[in-house]
């Protein structure tokens, strides 16, 4: 249910696509689902997706990685966001996986930024994106920078906790009906 384009330690897209995993199963536990999570690490298919992109050939790594987003019912897709835009990994992955792989899948998307946020218009961009694979991006994107941490370390997280919250009841119930 989770795929993360981040790289550097200690990860804080790994750190926020952790948090939003979390809330999203205990949003399908409130409705009487159980969530099965499976993480895919894109830096750690950036040599697979580099060997792709110049001979076409998948390994078994990538195979891998694109069948468990496959067999997914619900999408967590972290990046994070450098010089206003995702991470390469993010856009080699997403070719990789076409728009065959994503149709009608229910994606939330969660995005790290560096010091200052991203354009205004970003998050629309990356969810055109995501429609233009016929995935179904949910209405919320969740936005979380280095202020965010500082508030998260403080106590004081309210909100983005509300925005967490809010993205992951809407890909709680647009996974509902995907269920098997």
């Amino acid at each position: 249910m989770s795929a993360g384009a981040g790289a550097g330690r200690p990860r804080p897209t790994r750190l926020l696509a952790d948090r939003v995993v979390e809330v999203v199963c205990r949003s399908l536990a409130a409705g009487g689902a159980r969530a099965e999570v499976e993480v895919v690490e894109l830096h750690r298919l950036a040599a697979d997706l580099a060997q792709h992109a110049a001979h076409g050939r998948a390994s078994l790594d990538l195979r891998e990685a694109v069948a468990a987003v496959a067999a997914a019912d619900g999408l967590v897709v972290a990046t994070p966001v450098l010089a206003a835009s995702p991470g390469e990994l993010f856009d080699s992955f997403f070719a990789v996986l076409g728009d065959r792989v994503l149709a009608g899948m229910p994606v939330l998307l969660a995005l790290h930024t560096g010091p200052h946020r991203p354009a205004p218009g970003l998050a629309h961009v990356l969810r055109g994106r995501l429609t233009g694979l016929r995935a179904d991006p949910v209405p919320t994107v969740v936005v979380a920078g280095p202020p965010d941490r500082q508030s998260t370390s403080d106590g004081d997280a309210g909100e983005l906790d509300a925005r967490i919250g809010r993205a992951a009841a809407e890909l709680a119930a647009a996974m509902r009906p995907h269920r098997h």
